[in-house]
């Protein structure tokens, strides 16, 4: 359920009536990056994500229901939930082939222009660059 909540700002008797609050994030804008620092680095998270989830109910019969509490570890190794490892599959693959350009807002994709060789891996905290 999206609500919409509208608030006032409040009215400084020095400031004009004309001033207006900073327009909210866009939707697009994504809030969280689940990106790792190589594909087989987070194919590895994937590995144990999904070995912990298998192996805690494949378990069950044998060594009883205290198995499936290794199942919760399983989020910390996918960053949240198995959609989230996903997302952060295809932002690992993509970072640095897409660039986001934002304009008058509208926001398009396009291909990026290749980097520089530095010898060095992209890290997932890398800044990315911006359209000036």
């Amino acid at each position: 359920m999206n609500t919409l909540y509208s608030v006032k700002p409040a009215q400084d008797a020095k400031a004009p009536a004309t001033t207006r609050p900073a327009p909210p994030a866009t939707p697009a804008t994504p809030a969280t990056n689940f990106a790792s620092a190589s594909v087989p680095r987070h194919l590895a998270r994937g590995a144990v994500g999904f070995g912990l989830i298998i192996g805690s109910i494949a378990l069950v019969p044998v060594a009883g229901p205290a198995t499936l509490l290794a199942a919760p570890l399983a989020l910390i190794a996918f960053r949240g939930c198995p959609t989230c490892w996903m997302v952060g599959l295809a932002q690992t693959i993509s970072r640095g082939r897409l660039e986001r350009q934002c304009e008058d807002g509208v926001c398009t994709l396009t291909k990026a222009h290749p980097a520089p060789a530095t010898g060095e891996e992209p890290t997932a905290d890398a800044p990315t660059r911006t359209a000036a």
